[in-house]
């Protein structure tokens, strides 16, 4: 019953604005710093919805997401 149904996940770092022309230079290895330090939470999304904040962790060589926390979206 659950098979059919597809959830976007997605793990956000930080983020930050540039120009397209700054982005179209990027070369191999570039650099882009983000808003968000190393300690700062991760934002966790499902279908666009921010749902919970997690950390990275590394576990015998697989990097992996940690929930820490959900997100009340009850909010009126």
């Amino acid at each position: 019953m659950f098979d059919d149904i597809e959830i976007q996940i997605k793990v956000e770092l930080g983020s930050t604005v540039m120009p397209v022309h700054h982005i179209l230079r990027l070369g191999r290895g570039a650099v882009i710093e983000l808003d968000t330090n190393e300690h700062e939470p991760l934002k966790i999304y499902a279908n666009d919805q921010h749902i919970a904040n997690g950390e990275i962790k590394i576990n015998e060589g697989q990097l992996t997401v940690e929930l820490l926390s959900k997100v009340n979206n009850n909010t009126p």
